[in-house]
């Protein structure tokens, strides 16, 4: 279970990215000094959609993280459980199919996708096993997942200098460019409280899936996780 969940009831949870939703991915943008577009090519490569595939891009917000699927051809659904990133991904994305969707409680069939993909939420879950086991109810065998998250920085120096920029200067860079700063303390609480590599691979093997393994990228302050259906 994420820790850093269990003082927000997922309903709070959901109306503080009501709140962010206008400018949440010019926000991400600009904290991450425009390396959440790298990230998404690498998630891209990692899922490997082929043209036709069904993917589900769950937590998938104003559907950012799913265009790229689109674009290669797959038919992608994004899915998120704030009404609010869902609108605005509507109005942006209106060809899309956005969906409403508790990633523990997924409102689709067993063996429907190709892939699921899920980036920076499932530590926004209250129960990341619970949730990685939907996935895994969800997918078709011979399936894949691919997690991207934050993780943890393999340089100790490295990890402490990352670790006051989450606490101190993340909140302070989101209060003039985002809707609510202190959104973005508890982000980054969720990101510290987070396990490290191993411990989400751990979770993926409970949740079902097999052959699990993890890159690291930048430095290891994002990790992409990969498993597959059986």
């Amino acid at each position: 279970m994420n820790r850093a969940s269990l003082d927000k009831r997922p309903s709070d949870v959901a109306r503080m990215f009501d709140d962010v939703a206008a400018r949440y991915d010019i926000t991400n943008d600009v904290m991450s000094m425009g390396q959440d577009r790298r990230w998404r090519k690498q998630v891209l490569r990692a899922v490997d959609p082929q043209r036709g595939e069904v993917v589900l891009d769950i937590a998938a917000g104003t559907g950012t993280s799913s265009e790229p699927f689109d674009a290669v051809g797959a038919h992608v659904v994004p899915a998120d459980f704030s009404l609010g990133m869902l609108r605005v991904g509507k109005e942006r994305r209106a060809d899309l199919g956005f969906t409403a969707a508790d990633a523990m409680k997924l409102p689709f069939a067993d063996n429907t996708f190709d892939a699921v993909t899920m980036s920076f939420g499932l530590r926004n879950v209250q129960d990341s096993v619970k949730a990685l086991a939907e996935f895994h109810r969800v997918t078709k065998p011979g399936g894949r997942v691919v997690i991207c998250e934050f993780s943890t920085p393999t340089n100790p120096v490295f990890r402490k200098v990352y670790s006051e920029y989450l606490m101190g200067a993340l909140p302070r860079i989101a209060k003039p460019v985002g809707s609510n700063a202190e959104s973005y303390v508890y982000l980054a609480e969720s990101i510290q409280a987070w396990p490290d590599q191993a411990g989400l691979a751990s979770q993926l093997q409970d949740a079902g899936w097999a052959d699990v393994e993890w890159q690291n990228l930048s430095g290891g302050i994002v990790a992409l996780h990969r498993g597959r259906s059986h």
